[in-house]
């Protein structure tokens, strides 16, 4: 089951059409990926203090499906899709607690380990790593296990006629 949090839409969180705006769901997503992470014991300003290292976001990849409005009641999901020596990719959903689950927007994060000073990447502790469970299944519905690296991998999509 994945970690959830719960996000209230505020005037801040709108656009002028007054729908949230579409680089919010990004901070909503790195909200909850943060307290996912203090859910299982790992506090990251004290993982930078221990070991002089931290995550950093390294890539996105973010599909919109409905928009939410202003006192929409929000969860947002995490749940580690892949483990790697130096980065992890989390699959996230933002989903309606107003209309009973409805998906709103969905994505994944990589989030790279690095070094704080250097921001060079650095092996992921293995107290960090242990505590993460088994990976998910891909978050987007038609996306295979891969994910998108795969679908680049098979070449260049054909152009499309203007």
């Amino acid at each position: 089951m994945s970690f959830q949090f719960p996000i209230r839409v505020y005037w801040e969180d709108t656009d002028a059409g007054g729908i949230v705006f579409y680089a919010n769901y990004l901070k909503f997503m790195e909200r909850a990926r943060t307290e996912w992470l203090r859910s299982l014991g790992i506090e990251q300003r004290q993982l930078r203090d221990e070991t002089g290292c931290q995550f950093v976001v390294s890539e996105t990849q973010i599909k919109y499906h409905l928009p939410s409005r202003l006192d929409d009641e929000l969860l947002v999901t995490a749940d580690v899709r892949q483990i790697g020596s130096a980065s992890l990719i989390i699959g996230q959903r933002v989903l309606s607690k107003t209309e009973q689950g409805k998906l709103l927007c969905e994505g994944t994060i990589r989030i790279g380990w690095v070094d704080a000073t250097t921001l060079r990447p650095a092996r992921i502790p293995a107290r960090v790593t242990g505590t993460l469970g088994t990976p998910a299944a891909p978050c987007f519905n038609n996306e295979s296990p891969g994910g998108p690296r795969d679908e680049a991998a098979k070449g260049p999509s054909p152009k499309l006629k203007p």
